[in-house]
């Protein structure tokens, strides 16, 4: 792609996502939206494959339909209270409404299914920006109005999300749809605490992001989108190998490494709002997560690949790949579980 379009496409997406956040009149909010999604949209169909392009369609349409709810709710509202500020959503169907839209745009469960295969056609660069930078102006509307909507839905929402994560990526053996369900699981502990403590949500969600980059890297780094790939690339890197592995068991919520803080904070205050029930259903859908990241572990360090694999072994050739930010995500995976109080008091 020519650098300057790319320049462009990035700079509106920072430019989406940035009036989004700063805007307090739907109109401004769903402009953000709009801009982000048209913005993505060039470079998800970039490499011109089918299966790109197909992916961009199937991602342009649930977003266009997920926008057109939100610019419905947001008019029925103004329509039933004559406020268009984000704060003031009062009238139930509208905040109902909206909430559903924006489920759709995050890909929260039941609307996920877009999400895999959305994932599944993109290059892992993509993929990154689609898990990461996309969630981020649909969560700023979200928090800006947990306070109005229904608690029973949102605890629906992060219930259903955490258990269709986990479920789903038991029998994957593509990454990419692998992430895309552990995105939709992390998604599902964000929803759930968002109307108790918000910064809870926002600590959930930066580390997700942590996570989720270093994923995302190492595979680029590695060059693996299969799980059959993935079991041959210790003879090429071993040390990533290991750091891999750690990462997928921090992606899992494993101590000591970082992905433990939101999980343990976020049952912390489940049990502290008297959902006993909640916290114990979302401890056990997080170990059918934490299934499928040790699969992945053990088929990547734990095992020697059959010699009859279909897949190419990689060379050992130098890479030309950045690994600065690698190694950065890599490190902020694995150790800022003891930054924790730090972190919170920072949150609050």
């Amino acid at each position: 792609m020519n650098p300057y379009v790319l320049m462009i496409l990035l700079s509106s997406l920072g430019l989406g996502t940035t009036l989004t956040f700063a805007s307090s009149h739907w109109l401004l909010a769903w402009m953000g939206l709009e801009i982000n999604t048209l913005a993505i949209t060039p470079l998800m169909a970039q490499h011109h494959h089918p299966r790109a392009v197909e992916a961009t369609t199937k991602y342009f349409l649930t977003q266009a339909t997920a926008a057109a709810m939100i610019l419905f709710a947001s008019t029925t509202n103004a329509w039933m209270t004559g406020e268009w500020n984000i704060t003031e959503l009062s009238d139930p169907l509208a905040n109902t409404m909206f909430m559903t839209a924006l489920a759709l745009k995050i890909g929260l469960a039941p609307m996920h299914f877009w999400m895999p295969e959305v994932m599944q056609g993109l290059d892992l660069l993509t993929g990154l920006i689609l898990s990461t930078w996309q969630k981020l102006a649909p969560f700023a509307l979200i928090i800006q109005t947990a306070q109005n909507i229904d608690p029973l839905l949102l605890t629906l929402l992060g219930v259903t999300s955490t258990l269709v994560g986990g479920w789903g990526g038991l029998n994957q053996t593509q990454l990419r749809k692998i992430l895309a369900y552990s995105s939709i699981a992390h998604m599902g502990w964000m929803i759930i605490v968002i109307q108790y403590a918000p910064q809870l949500t926002l600590i959930a969600l930066g580390t997700y992001i942590i996570m989720t980059s270093a994923a995302f890297l190492t595979l680029k780094m590695s060059l693996t989108t299969k799980l059959s790939t993935l079991a041959t690339t210790w003879s090429k890197s071993p040390i990533l190998t290991a750091t891999t592995a750690l990462v997928l068991l921090s992606l899992g919520g494993l101590p000591p490494l970082t992905g433990f803080m939101p999980k343990w904070l976020i049952l912390q205050e489940l049990t502290k709002q008297d959902l006993p029930i909640v916290a114990t259903i979302m401890a056990l859908a997080a170990l059918i997560s934490l299934y499928f990241y040790l699969r992945l572990c053990y088929a990547m360090t734990l095992t020697i690949s059959p010699n009859m694999i279909n897949s190419t072994t990689p060379w050992r050739t130098q890479t030309t790949q950045t690994s600065m930010p690698l190694a950065l995500f890599t490190m902020a995976t694995l150790g800022l579980l003891p930054m924790t109080p730090t972190i919170l008091m920072l949150a609050t």
